[in-house]
């Protein structure tokens, strides 16, 4: 009896002191399979908000807090959280045997290409710093401000798309009714309302004798054609209040605190009520697929190329980076991560956000697997983020404390395997298909 309790002691004691282990063996394949390439497209990290102090003011009875720094760019604290999710990357990548866990010998096996906009570019050295400490890996972009086709291709004149012909599209989304909107999200949008306006609860909203310049329920709805770097418009109550949940997303992420803190009438659970507003606008005017494909395809097809140079072992024209590469990882926008989301019909929901959440510093990841023994390729795609509590508290993001992660079903070609892998051929297929050759430059 005796012998029989020490054993099942020394069971308790594996198996707790291996938690941590037996999780991120759930990430790897049952199969054996070795990681041979990783594409991480990460938006970048908690910035300030892109509206003008003054252009926010509009809207609320209240003055809006002073970030620190210019509207849209990377604050310390979101500069920080990147850090620490470089960090976590290399640990992973290191765990599974694709890098080494120390040291800069892999300094020239990862290539990382951001957007020109001082908040991706800060984003991505932060990332460097935090996966390769001290390697002085350099961020490769084109010039500061400068139109870069990979992120931005309409403005860069990447193909001629038709407004017209993406205007009809998210309109029949829609049934060519945007004024139906404000009922379809109303519960959400008069929360937004009453935290705008210091709302009394049962209260009139706006109050009597309110001075606010806009009233976000009264604004008019309208699906327009876009212009400049927009391929479409959306404006009424949904669209607006999109922003405003950005932004108090933005605050509670950056750790703010107090009155800075939506008056101090913002909370994680209103937030998350608000939250549903951003998810609808961006499912609607990004990852609609007649918005969305001229959008994403170029990206789309350099981010295929790098994969077929990765398998190939040798250069792939459009490929990024070069052969050897072990990483490949961009640093762009969320607005990137919708439109190829879109078009391939991908969905995730990872546990404190809405479903399809874009978050600051969230990547959708491409782990490219081979088989030892077949020499097969898979394709296991996935969503991660930083949680709530993560990114608010500024915590370390570990292996035994992880971001959130959710695998994605790729359709027409994801098996019912453990994460969902898609074979190599039936990947480049969808892709493929997905992509509109006349929206790529080479």
């Amino acid at each position: 009896m005796h012998l029989k309790k020490l054993a099942w002691l020394l069971v308790m004691i594996v198996v707790l002191g291996t938690g941590a282990e037996s999780a991120l063996a759930q990430d790897a394949p049952a199969s054996g399979a070795e990681l041979k390439f990783v594409v991480i497209f990460s938006r970048h990290g908690v910035r300030s908000p892109t509206w003008t102090t003054e252009q926010l003011n509009e809207f609320s009875a209240e003055p809006w807090p002073d970030w620190g720094v210019p509207p849209g760019s990377l604050t310390p604290h979101g500069r920080n959280l990147m850090k620490l999710f470089g960090a976590y990357d290399r640990a992973y990548l290191a765990q599974a045997g694709l890098l080494g866990s120390t040291g800069c010998a892999d300094t020239g096996r990862v290539h990382i290409r951001a957007n020109t906009l001082e908040r991706t570019l800060e984003t991505a050295r932060a990332m460097a710093e935090g996966m390769l400490p001290g390697c002085g890996v350099e961020v490769q972009s084109l010039p500061l401000g400068k139109t870069d086709p990979l992120f931005n291709p309409i403005p860069a004149g990447v193909g001629k798309p038709d407004p017209a012909l993406a205007a009809a599209a998210l309109s029949g989304r829609i049934g060519g009714k945007p004024e139906a909107l404000l009922d379809a999200y109303r519960p959400a949008l008069e929360t937004m309302q009453r935290l705008l306006l210091a709302c009394k609860p049962g209260a009139q909203c706006p109050p009597q004798g309110s001075t606010v310049k806009q009233v976000l329920l009264k604004l008019p709805a309208a699906v327009e054609q876009g212009k400049g770097d927009r391929l479409v418009e959306m404006r009424g109550p949904l669209a607006t209040a999109s922003t405003f949940a950005e932004v108090f997303l933005l605050q509670y992420t950056n750790g703010m605190a107090g009155k800075d803190l939506g008056w101090g009438r913002l909370t994680e659970s209103n937030m998350r009520e608000m939250m549903l507003l951003h998810t609808a606008y961006e499912d609607l005017l990004r990852r609609t697929p007649g918005v969305g494909r001229p959008q994403a395809s170029n990206l789309l097809s350099h981010i295929l190329k790098t994969i077929e140079q990765a398998i190939a072992g040798k250069p792939v024209p459009g490929a990024l980076g070069k052969p050897g590469d072990r990483a490949l990882i961009l640093v762009g926008h969320d607005t990137n991560i919708a439109n190829m989301a879109g078009m391939l019909g991908l969905s995730w929901l990872i546990p404190g956000y809405q479903r399809d959440d874009t978050p600051p510093g969230g990547a959708l990841v491409f782990e490219l697997w081979r088989a030892p023994a077949a020499g097969d390729y898979t394709v296991r795609t996935y969503y991660m983020a930083q949680t709530l509590e993560q990114m608010r508290k500024a915590l370390p993001v570990t292996l035994g404390a992880p971001p959130g992660k959710a695998a994605v079903f790729v359709p027409a070609c994801s098996t019912a395997g453990e994460g969902w892998p898609c074979p190599w051929k039936a990947f480049q297929r969808v892709l493929e298909s997905a992509i509109d050759p006349a929206f790529v430059r080479p």
